[in-house]
Formats: C-alpha cells, sequence, structure tokens
C-alpha cells in the first residue's frame, strides 16, 4: 500500500512538471510569435474607402484584431449621361469600399444588408481561406447583419464580391471591390496610392439609351456588354474627377476587374509602368510595361513615376471599349516640364509623297439611326449636359481648351466657322464633314465622321461650345436639332 501511495506521489509529481513544462514552452512559444507579430493583439475599427481613395498604409510592426461593417445597399444612380441604373452596392457605390488589412491579422467580418432593400446578399472574399470565401457563413436577409472571423494568412491584393445566386446577376449590378492584405514588411514607399476598379454592364436599352435601364441577362450570358467603365460609371475619373499628382512623384494603382465577363488589357497612355505585380500577388513579375491583362475576378497593381506635365489616359487597350463604352479615366500631373524627357512638336512640315490625294468616306443615308427622343432641357442642364460630351468625345481632337491642333484639327475657340452658322454646325454633329473649310484663316482638309450622339447631346455641346473657349451665343435647343434631323430624314 505504501508503495502505491510512493508511486501515485511520483507520478502527480511527473505530471505536474510535465504541465509547468509544457505551459514554460507554450508561454515562450507565444513570447515569440508575439514578438514577431503573429500573434493578434489588440483591436481596430478598419477604415475603409470609397474609390478612388486608398485608406493610408498599415504602420504597426504586429497583428491585430480588425472590425470590418461593410452595408450592402440597393441604389439608383447615374451609369452615364442620363442614364440611371439600380446598382447593388457594398458601401452605396460602385466599386465596394477598399479595406486594407496586414499579414496575419485576425478580422472580424460585420455585413449589413440595409432594411430598405430587396434581395438577400453574401460576400465572398477572395482573400478567405475557407468555404466560399466567407459567402456560406455570410448569406444576409434584408435588415439583418452576418458576422464571421479570418486570418489574413496571405499577402495580396484580392477582389471580393457577392455569390449570391445567381451569382452573376449580382456581380454585374455591382457588387465587387478589393482587399489589400499588406505584407508583413509593408509595400515600397510611393507618393500617392489611387484604387481604379473595371467592369462591364448589361442594359435592356442600347448604349447612351436614357432613362432608367434594367439588367439584361441575355446580353450578360452572351458577353455583349454596353458599357464597360472604371469605377462604376461613364466619366466616374474624367474632367473634375480625374485623379490628381504632380510630376516627380511615384504613382501606385491598386487595379481590380469585377467582371462579370471581360478581361481587361489595362493601359495608361504617355506613361510606362515601372513595376507590375501581376495578378495581384506582392512579387514584381515585370518591369517596363506597356500593358498588362487583368482576368475577370482578379487584380495587379502598378507602379510608375510621372516625369513630365500631362493629361495621362488610363483605358482599356481593347480600345473601343474605351473610347465607345466608357473604360476610360485621367490622370492629370502639373509641375515643370522636361523638354529632354519629352520635346512636345519641334516642327510641322508639309509631307505630300507623290500621287497623294485626299480621301474621302462618302456617307450612306440609308444607315444612319435616329436616337430616342429627348426631354427639352434648360439652358444650366445644357451647358453641364455638353461639357461631359465635350470631354468625352470632343477634346481628344480639339483639345480640352477648344483650341485645336494646327493643320490637323481646327480650333473651336473663337470659332468664326462654328458661331457664323448655327443650323450648319447641327448638321457637322449630325452628319459628319469632308473637304476642305476654312476657320479663323486658316484651311484645312480632313474628315469629321459621323457621331452617334442623341439629339440632347447634340443640343448641349454645342450650347457648351458657343458659350464657351471665347465664344458667346444663343443656346441650341433639342427642338432644333430634332427639326435638322427630320429634314435630313
Amino acid at each position: 500500500m505504501q508503495n502505491e501511495k510512493r508511486l501515485t506521489r511520483q507520478r502527480t509529481s511527473a505530471d505536474l512538471i510535465t504541465a509547468l513544462v509544457a505551459a514554460t514552452l507554450l508561454l515562450a512559444t507565444h513570447s515569440v510569435a508575439a514578438a514577431e507579430g503573429t500573434i493578434p493583439r489588440g483591436e481596430e475599427i478598419a477604415v475603409l474607402t470609397h474609390a478612388p481613395e486608398v485608406p493610408a498604409p498599415i504602420t504597426r510592426k504586429y497583428a491585430t484584431k480588425v472590425v470590418v461593417h461593410l452595408e450592402v445597399k440597393e441604389v439608383v444612380k447615374e451609369l452615364a449621361p442620363g442614364v440611371q441604373y439600380n446598382f447593388w452596392t457594398f458601401g452605396g457605390n460602385v466599386p465596394g469600399q477598399f479595406i486594407r488589412v496586414r499579414e496575419g491579422d485576425l478580422v472580424e467580418f460585420n455585413l449589413h444588408n440595409h432594411p430598405d432593400n430587396k434581395m438577400p446578399h453574401n460576400i465572398d472574399l477572395h482573400a478567405v481561406s475557407g468555404q466560399g470565401g466567407g459567402a456560406g457563413a455570410s448569406l444576409t436577409a434584408p435588415g439583418h447583419s452576418s458576422v464571421f472571423s479570418f486570418t489574413a494568412k496571405n499577402p495580396g491584393l484580392y477582389v471580393y464580391h457577392c455569390a449570391t445566386a445567381p451569382v452573376g446577376m449580382h456581380i454585374a449590378n455591382g457588387m465587387y471591390g478589393l482587399i489589400l492584405v499588406e505584407p508583413k514588411a509593408g509595400l515600397p514607399k510611393v507618393d500617392r496610392e489611387f484604387y481604379v476598379m473595371q467592369s462591364d454592364f448589361y442594359t435592356k436599352g442600347r448604349h447612351g439609351e436614357e432613362g432608367l435601364q434594367a439588367f439584361d441577362m441575355e446580353k450578360a450570358v452572351e458577353e455583349r456588354p454596353d458599357y464597360v467603365v472604371f469605377n462604376g460609371s461613364v466619366g466616374a475619373l474624367l474632367g473634375d474627377k480625374a485623379l490628381k499628382a504632380k510630376v516627380g512623384e511615384t504613382i501606385r494603382l491598386f487595379v481590380g476587374n469585377g467582371g462579370p465577363n471581360m478581361v481587361s488589357s489595362f493601359h495608361v497612355i504617355g506613361e510606362i509602368f515601372d513595376r507590375v505585380y501581376g495578378e495581384g500577388g506582392l512579387k514584381v513579375n515585370q518591369e517596363q510595361v506597356q500593358t498588362t491583362l487583368i482576368p475577370s475576378g482578379g487584380s495587379t497593381i502598378v507602379e510608375f513615376k510621372v516625369d513630365v506635365p500631362a493629361t495621362y489616359i488610363l483605358v482599356d487597350h481593347s480600345i473601343f471599349r474605351a473610347f465607345n463604352k466608357g473604360a476610360l479615366g485621367m490622370l492629370k500631373v502639373e509641375g515643370p516640364e522636361n523638354k529632354n524627357i519629352y520635346s512636345g512638336k519641334q516642327a510641322d512640315l508639309v509631307y505630300q509623297p507623290e500621287g497623294a490625294t485626299i480621301q474621302t468616306m462618302p456617307k450612306d443615308k440609308a444607315e444612319v439611326k435616329a436616337p430616342a427622343p429627348a426631354v427639352a432641357l434648360t439652358r444650366p442642364e445644357l451647358m453641364k449636359r455638353g461639357e461631359r460630351v465635350f470631354t468625352q468625345v470632343c477634346s481628344a481632337c480639339h483639345q480640352a481648351d477648344g483650341k485645336g491642333i494646327p493643320h490637323a484639327f481646327p480650333p473651336l475657340a473663337k470659332s468664326d466657322f462654328l458661331m457664323a452658322d448655327k443650323g450648319r454646325a447641327i448638321n457637322v454633329l449630325l452628319h459628319g464633314l469632308q473637304g476642305p473649310v476654312t476657320v479663323n484663316g486658316e484651311k484645312y482638309d480632313g474628315i469629321m465622321p459621323q457621331l452617334d450622339l442623341k439629339d440632347a447631346d447634340i443640343a448641349g455641346v454645342l450650347t457648351y461650345i458657343r458659350n464657351s473657349f471665347g465664344n458667346s451665343g444663343d443656346p441650341e435647343s433639342v427642338e432644333e436639332v430634332k427639326s435638322h434631323r427630320s429634314e435630313a430624314e
């Protein structure tokens, strides 16, 4: 009996020693892990931003618990001038708000479905390792909230999107955004960061048809988008909404592609990407890149330094998407010129090879289609609409200041040709122009193609031009444009 008691005491002591050693080892392991920043400590509320803004870089050297609150809202907003659409959004805008966390962070995700919404929604974050990227844990009815957690294990730039059936419809209506998982060491320092996301939309009406447009499932299945845009709408990065920087600054663009269908050929006209982090990874896989592919549901990070002042144009270089469907943005860079890097035009010489002749493209009236009728607009409405049309359609040739390009595109600024005859100006926009014309004493001989503009667009842009760039004239009315269109038909 005494031997048994001694053995019991010895076993108890041994167990206690083993437990103490295990606890010591565990404490030491946790201490090392905490020192290395792999055990989350503390808690913070995530700062989310709307495109094109990006949350500030993370400066802490340890992992923490990050609480994310993201609200789903179904809202009617403008897709293009005069075109309304019922967007389904993360945060009230398309794309959804930008989320920035650090590698190793424990993310508590709170998805809120606004009570006024009609549909249940969820979220699939490509940064999540787990069932459905969080989709199964986050299916949320209107007026409810869902909560789940995940560890941000893998650094990179990831797309998130709704994955509620029918998944394609939810994505096509605007439910996508980006989450950046910064590496522990952080990203290289740059001067400016911007958030740009491409997507394609499918509407019952044709491109530019005004009014509230519904989603067209047939076009989506056949992959025939009416709009391909940056940051949720035509013109979201144009004019006063353009990205802005200064000469000498380094730029980082976080670029995503929500799809749901189109692959993006992302390019910035007038710049070269110094570094490209392909497919949203955090290793530079190419340098000195002109155009980079971004798959649907994918992303990329591009970095470059701006050396000279210019308006750099962001495009999907599947180029008709840019100039005809809306995938167009601007980065306006101000600062001193550097003639060694870019001189501008140094000479304008006559080039007339033997046998050359001016060629014209005849107009086939049978192919002319009248746009949908437009409602009457006030003068301020015409000016506002006209400025948008000018920026999107006219400024590439006639320049932002309306001064044109000598010997190539005639000036609109103080233009005697334009201001002399309102009816002629309408007909030029309705039917195009070919053959020699004289503007402010200089002869131009070229072709202006026929533009597929609505009556209200023509009235607006002519009103804007006739009252800008040193011009002063009566506004054009929608009825005047309709009258000229009817006479031609």
